[in-house]
């Protein structure tokens, strides 16, 4: 063995929990028979000799194999959890995530209702758009018969979905879109009002450019037949939107995402549109493309001049040049749950590298999530990300080829950098240095059709130590209740080190702040730190928009971001949130309010001592009736769901996958 492995890594208690209960090789009784670093080693080697197909010595691939390794226990970056789980062992699917195509007939119906049992059998998750369904009630000519709809079939692939669990410990998780000028769209966005109902599903609306016009003029769209594309009827802007904020109003579905603000980004417009996501939204996808994430600890990005903290650009742009490098490994030893998958994966290379611990970047350098100054530095961030990532890119496709798609792609011959961002530079990357790539692109290709997205990082955001991905911290202090019944306070400890350091620490005060999370009702915390130490419901929706999209200018993908409304929050809030979304080149929109989802098991705001070990009596009991090891959000501990998979939180509307 070529490197090292550490004795000791820096993991917390947490993260080694983590990684014991769902990431560690066991034997057949389930005991760990590898421990972390054993574990982050077999991720970084089998990823490393990937570089044999390229043509490299042994002893480059041991210094890939160093690099790898270090990188990823130091915890600067962490590829996602089927990649940590699956690499170097027989299953050998490294993907979360994928998207499958729904046609119109029985057959294709019930093909792709197979595929996505074969996917969550392998521990994926699917999207699909059924847009392209058509609407019930209409005549299907081969038996005379009439429709029943796309909500009717979607009601067969969740009862498939319940009856495979996926990858053997849970059910799976699905997308399902269908664009706002379908005929049954009303059908559509009413399907999930019923908490007990597809209860396998998110689902979003794809909203068009359209009919946002529509909208603005107050005025009629047209309803269009997925098959003979021609007008069938008329519906209101004004009240098909409503009723869309309505039902994210009262439980947080449906979500929307911009599906021709999507497809101005499509890579590959010639090979197909984009129809649908993954099911957290942030990776738009073709059918039968896969996800390939990976995220950037941004919290560790940083280094100490002179007393003071700022952002180490070097350490960021050797991390992300590394991580572009193991990611494009990642697609060449996938092992994937289907051929049509593997071949599209293969011909397109599109992977996502995305960021975690932006809070805790913030939080270290004393700026203020809703400030001017933290959506400036997000964006001067992801810009010098995307550079870095394309430069990579570039490199690899002069050393390995460019992506078989590239020919017709929005990079052959375009200058699609410098007519994408020409004039909106955030200070690090220059138009110049964007023109320069589009020249070495018109020469040497580009590897990867996309390279950036920025997920939500479910639990390698809590193997990080990290706040996950672009959010604010849901809360600062929390009350955990452990097996035993006692009550664990739990305190950020970036937040803990600098309530000691300016003498304003106590217990009373920790507890006080464990009530409801936040500082902004404790007059004995400076008005300097309730400025820096702000949380999900501090945070207005004008700034939770702005900050997501700061990210997406100079994201490939999509952003995965929840703007947080307090309990209070009025319909007219969220449709201000989905018009200025809109308005800020946003792909999609998450909203939750808080409250808003019928047996909410945990809440901050009412959070009551008295309360807690009924909470924990409720947690063993549907612990009993699951199978699997709990997991908890990320943001605020409350139990999601059980096993690996993509979860949204009803008690703070963080969404992720573990």
């Amino acid at each position: 063995m070529g490197v090292d492995l550490q004795e000791r890594i820096s993991l917390s208690e947490n993260a080694i929990k983590v990684l014991e209960k769902r990431y560690l090789k066991r034997d057949k009784d389930g005991n760990p028979i590898e421990k972390p670093q054993d574990m982050f080693y077999r991720v970084a080697s089998f990823l490393a000799n990937a570089d044999k197909k390229f043509g490299a010595s042994d002893s480059e691939i041991e210094e890939t194999t160093k690099e790898f390794y270090e990188t990823i226990t130091n915890r600067y970056f962490m590829p996602n959890s089927p990649t940590l789980m699956n690499a170097g062992r027989e299953l050998g699917q490294l993907a979360a995530c994928f998207v499958l195509p729904v046609e119109d007939s029985l057959e294709g119906i019930f093909e792709t209702v197979k595929n996505t049992a074969l996917i969550h059998k392998s521990g994926g998750g699917t999207g699909f758009s059924f847009s392209r369904l058509r609407p019930k009630n209409d005549v299907v000519r081969s038996t005379m018969g009439v429709s029943s709809g796309p909500v009717s079939f979607m009601e067969v692939f969740n009862a498939a979905t319940e009856a495979v669990k996926q990858g053997g410990t849970r059910r799976g998780a699905n997308m399902g879109i269908l664009r706002v000028d379908h005929p049954d769209i009303l059908d559509f966005i009413n399907c999930k009002s019923d908490n007990n109902k597809l209860n396998n599903f998110n689902i979003s609306v794809a909203i068009t450019d359209e009919f946002m016009e529509a909208l603005k003029e107050n005025r009629d769209y047209n309803l269009i037949h997925p098959n003979t594309k021609q007008p069938v009827g008329k519906l209101s802007a004004k009240a098909v939107f409503d009723l869309i904020v309505d039902g994210a109003w009262r439980n947080g579905e449906p979500g929307i995402v911009f599906i021709d603000k999507m497809n101005y980004d499509n890579p590959t417009p010639k090979v197909g549109a984009i129809e649908s996501t993954n099911p957290c939204g942030e990776v738009p996808l073709l059918s039968f493309e896969a996800c390939n994430l990976g995220s950037i600890n941004l919290g560790l990005m940083l280094k100490d001049e002179d007393g003071k903290l700022h952002v180490d650009w070097d350490r960021l742009e050797k991390t992300t040049k590394m991580a572009i490098h193991f990611l494009d490994n990642v697609i060449a030893v996938n092992n994937y749950p289907l051929p049509q998958i593997g071949e599209m994966v293969q011909n397109n290379r599109k992977i996502g590298l995305g960021v975690m611990g932006w809070a805790d970047m913030l939080m270290k350098l004393g700026i203020g999530y809703n400030s001017e100054q933290g959506t400036t530095l997000a964006s001067q961030i992801m810009e010098f990300i995307d550079y870095h990532s394309k430069v990579k890119s570039i490199e690899l496709s002069k050393e390995r080829g460019r992506f078989n798609n590239f020919e017709g792609s929005i990079y052959d011959g375009q200058d699609w950098l410098t007519k994408k961002y020409s004039g909106k530079s955030a200070g690090k990357i220059t138009d110049d240095m964007w023109a320069d790539l589009d020249a070495q692109i018109r020469v040497h290709g580009i590897r990867n059709a996309t390279t950036t997205c920025i997920a939500p990082t479910g639990t390698i955001s809590m193997i990080a130590s990290a706040s996950g991905g672009v959010e604010p911290l849901f809360g600062l202090v929390f009350i955990r209740n452990v097996m035993d019944s006692t009550m664990m306070m739990e305190i950020n400890p970036i937040f803990e080190e600098y309530a000691k350091e300016h003498g304003f620490y106590s217990e009373e005060l920790m507890k006080k702040i464990s009530m409801d999370g936040t500082l902004a009702h404790c007059s004995e915390v400076p008005e300097e730190a309730k400025k820096v130490f702000v949380c999900a419901h501090d945070v207005s929706p004008y700034w939770h928009v702005k900050m997501q999209a700061a990210f997406q200018l100079h994201t490939d993908n999509a952003v995965s971001k929840t703007v947080n409304f307090e309990e209070h929050a009025t319909r007219e809030d969220v449709a201000e949130s989905y018009v200025l979304a809109y308005e800020n080149d946003l792909k999609g929109i998450t909203v939750y309010r808080n409250n808003s989802r019928q047996f909410q098991p945990m809440n901050l705001e009412k959070k009551d001592e008295s309360k807690l070990p009924e909470i924990k009596a409720v947690e063993e009991t549907v612990a009993e009736e699951q199978q699997g090891e709990a997991h908890k959000c990320p943001e605020c501990g409350t139990i999601l769901g059980y096993g690996e998979g993509c979860y949204i939180c009803l008690n703070c509307g963080y969404s992720g996958c573990s």
